[in-house]
């Protein structure tokens, strides 16, 4: 059965040293593993929290957090070798906590949350850009591999990114650099937006996923969006993936007028058992899902 994980911001961002209690809270609410972000230098202390993680008998994977100043995309060469540089340090990271997947929008670009509007752009610069994507998952993918950790690359919505938002252009991407330490991750929240069929654009990715996240379309919990999940969990089984799958159900329950959706907020109430069903109810679907008589 695929391991069940749930994003740390669901609690609180950052997670430092205070939050570890919460650890043993997510394991007794039926979670595998949490999805800790990458931490800033400092932030955390990597032998620290791999000990109380493994007190608390959970697994972790890594989200990474890149930003305009590091891009692999970016056609300023600092910014593009910052842009390595972070993922050689995010998989140095996850080593150190014991973790063997790194994923997110690891091509850079983001667009919403940095303050940057899309703008067309011409041909020469978006091969340019794929070719530095390329060149520096490459890099960073070398890295990863003699950590024992595999980068996941992360589409995104055409709303906070403007290099890669389809499975298919990740398909696109993955092919290109074509290293065993450079795979896929796929969000349903992203994919609502930008894919005709989930379930067909989890077949077309195949063997390539090795993160999964299960979200809404509202980021809500799960079962109470638009999201088919019994077809979710059938393509799953159908590609035979056995990988981790994460939740990040953080969209709170407010929906007056003005209240800004896309900003993260901290929890105002317990939520653990809406936690608890929600890991319950994508293990049932992956389960019945693949049950063929």
């Amino acid at each position: 059965m695929n391991p069940i994980g749930l994003i740390s911001m669901q609690f609180a961002r950052p997670f430092t040293a205070a939050h570890f209690p919460l650890f043993s809270r997510m394991k007794q609410l039926g979670y595998d593993f949490v999805e800790l972000l990458v931490p800033e230098p400092g932030e955390l202390d990597l032998a620290a929290a791999r000990a109380a993680l493994a007190e608390a008998g959970l697994g972790v994977v890594l989200a990474a957090r890149v930003n305009l100043d590091r891009n692999l995309s970016s056609g300023e060469d600092v910014r593009h070798r910052a842009g390595i540089d972070y993922l050689r340090y995010a998989a140095d990271c996850a080593a150190s906590l014991g973790a063997d997947i790194v994923g997110g929008p690891l091509t850079g670009n983001p667009l919403v949350f940095a303050g940057r509007p899309p703008a067309p752009v011409a041909e020469e610069e978006r091969l340019a850009r794929k070719a530095r994507c390329v060149a520096g998952l490459r890099a960073a993918g070398d890295h990863a591999a003699a950590a024992g950790v595999t980068l996941a690359v992360e589409p995104l919505n055409r709303f906070e990114s403007d290099v890669l938002c389809t499975t298919r252009q990740a398909i696109e991407l993955l092919d290109a650099v074509d290293h065993p330490a450079v795979r896929l991750m796929l969000d349903t929240f992203h994919m609502h937006m930008e894919e005709a069929s989930i379930p067909e654009a989890i077949r077309l990715a195949g063997a390539r996923v090795v993160h999964f996240q299960a979200n809404e379309n509202h980021r809500g919990f799960p079962g109470t969006g638009a999201t088919d999940w019994v077809a979710v969990g059938r393509a799953l089984h159908e590609i035979g993936y056995a990988g981790p799958i994460s939740l990040e159900p953080f969209r709170r329950n407010d929906d007056r007028f003005g209240v800004p959706l896309a900003q993260w907020r901290a929890p105002h109430e317990d939520e653990s058992d809406r936690l608890a069903a929600s890991a319950a109810f994508i293990r049932a679907h992956l389960t019945l899902t693949d049950y063929r008589r």
